[in-house]
């Protein structure tokens, strides 16, 4: 007889139903293992019989085959140890197969029979609803995660002796209540401790209302950094859809707290610069998520940007454009979350003092538009805002700050991404301004004919491709959300374009060099 147990295999986010079957067969006993399984997958059967012997019960001396199925699906992790513990014990009698046919089982079983956590528990409820099972066993820690996925009971189980105690009942016990997820606002810096600097508070401000990507080049220490950590503070609290998605991301990666639910707060990730381009987008062997998906509906900070290397920056184009990361791999392809509000900082050039009123740049011209080359103009096509920072006088470090908070601040971000949303509810959730699509742009953000004009004009001479055409629109649009305006004037679209205008500007400082402009 054939005993089986219903497992998840976790690839990329999502999760893939696996029958782990379990038959006797002749010969020396022993176990055999088929199924496309990993060395960890292997060593399953090691875990399972010491931690069988721990709560009381014999290993049959003989030998067995363990097939994990379909077996075209490699099989990662360990999170197969407990199906295969249970489908054990179906074949042994101890557990009766109709106990099980419904359920699914996400674990690794300790030596002595405890049940530890393990990544991706949400994914694997999600994945176990969605083949139409009504239970899942995964450990204590695993359990209020996996919970917050409706439409599957979840049960936490200590160890395998209190698996095999519910299994034994007519009635599996009290399902694990989900705990209620409510956004809550971002541990950003205030926005008060920043003097000065009112052009990167007000894209500061537009970013968090649109969702817009940012780009902040000024000399060291005038505050770029401090601005990019001010913007989780003024951000929108996620809605519920959006901590499902994050805490999913979250799961796969391991990075979740044990014991935690789903996650309430905007994640925001500052990778170092020498993040290789797997860190920043995904990738490795199964295929996880990078810094851009685990950034996601949050805030992707690269400081010092051009210290990146141009490979790694350039992998970014397509998410940012996309909001998805495609990792394909000969077998399958993975696919990550990643709309991400980018900030980008830097300095104008390798001493970081090229314009700065209070500092004298001694790089040569050549050295200036070398550096300024790293970064790509395809990739700062795809950033909406630039500001340029000056160094703060130290005069305005000296007295009490009368600077805004983050709490006005937010109220207006709240105000303006309420409209946004009563403009593009959908199923799924509202979208920002910065996600909009193409197809229905001209409805969410459409332009009466004198301002259409006059933003023509503009991008002639400023030079814009098509792309920043359309970012400018939506630019356009988040300004108009924060004057509480239904249409766009031509005042909305002068702003949006003072912003690229100064992208143009500073993206030909070489040239300024050049005519003897450096200081």
């Amino acid at each position: 007889m054939t005993a089986r147990a219903n497992g998840i295999a976790i690839y990329g986010i999502e999760g893939m139903p696996v029958f782990v079957e379990v038959d006797r067969q002749d010969g020396l006993p022993g176990v055999d293992i088929t199924g496309l399984p990993s060395a960890s997958v292997k060593e399953a059967r090691f875990r399972v019989r010491s931690a069988s012997r721990a709560i009381g019960f014999d290993w049959p001396l003989e030998r067995m085959v363990v097939n994990f199925a379909p077996a075209d699906i490699p099989k990662v992790g360990t999170a197969f140890d407990l199906p295969l513990a249970v489908a054990v014990f179906v074949l042994l009698g101890v557990v009766r197969a109709e106990r099980v046919a419904s359920a699914v089982f996400f674990g690794e079983v300790a030596l002595d029979g405890i049940i530890r956590a393990v990544p991706g528990a949400l994914s694997a409820a999600m994945a176990a609803r969605d083949a139409g099972h009504t239970s899942i066993f995964v450990a204590v820690e695993n359990a209020q995660e996996a919970a917050a996925v409706r439409g599957v009971d979840v049960f936490a189980v200590r160890s395998l002796g209190h698996l095999l105690e519910l299994l034994g009942r007519e009635l599996d016990g009290e399902p694990v209540s989900p705990t209620v997820a409510n956004g809550v606002a971002g541990k950003g810096l205030d926005l008060s401790h920043i003097r000065g600097q009112l052009a990167g508070r007000r894209a500061l401000e537009i970013a968090a209302a649109g969702g817009h990507n940012l780009l902040l080049v000024g000399p060291p220490g005038c505050g770029k950094t401090l601005l990019a950590r001010a913007l989780p503070g003024i951000l929108p609290p996620m809605t519920l859809e959006e901590s499902l998605e994050v805490t999913r991301v979250h799961s796969v990666a391991g990075l979740l707290p044990r014991g935690q639910g789903l996650v309430s707060e905007r994640p925001f990730r500052s990778p170092h610069s020498t993040a290789s381009e797997a860190a920043l987008v995904g990738g490795g062997n199964p295929p996880g998520p990078g810094e851009v998906s685990l950034a996601h509906r949050g805030v992707l900070f690269l400081d010092e940007v051009l210290e990146f290397r141009r490979t790694s920056l350039d992998a970014l184009r397509a998410p940012l454009e996309d909001r998805w990361v495609v990792v394909a791999r000969a077998r399958r392809s993975a696919r990550f979350p990643a709309s991400v509000s980018l900030v980008v900082a830097m300095n104008p050039c390798p001493c970081g003092h090229f314009g700065d009123s209070r500092g004298i740049c001694r790089c040569t011209p050549a050295q200036v538009r070398a550096y300024q080359q790293r970064l790509s103009g395809p990739l700062l096509d795809r950033i909406d805002l630039f500001v340029e920072l000056q160094s703060v006088e130290l005069g305005a470090l000296a007295g009490p700050s009368t600077a805004e908070g983050s709490q006005p601040v937010r109220a207006r971000v709240l105000a303006a991404r309420a409209m946004q949303e009563a403009r593009t509810a959908r199923v799924g959730g509202p979208i920002c301004n910065a996600e909009i699509e193409l197809d229905s742009l001209e409805r969410h953000a459409s332009l009466k004919p004198p301002v259409l004009k006059f933003l023509a004009r503009a991008a002639e001479v400023c030079g814009i491709s098509a792309r920043a055409w359309y970012r400018v629109v939506r630019v356009a649009r988040t300004i108009a959300d924060l004057d509480g305006a239904t249409e766009i004037s031509e005042r909305h679209v002068g702003e949006a374009l003072s912003f690229r205008r100064a992208m143009r500007d500073a993206t030909s400082v070489g040239m300024a060099a050049d005519r003897g402009q450096h200081a």
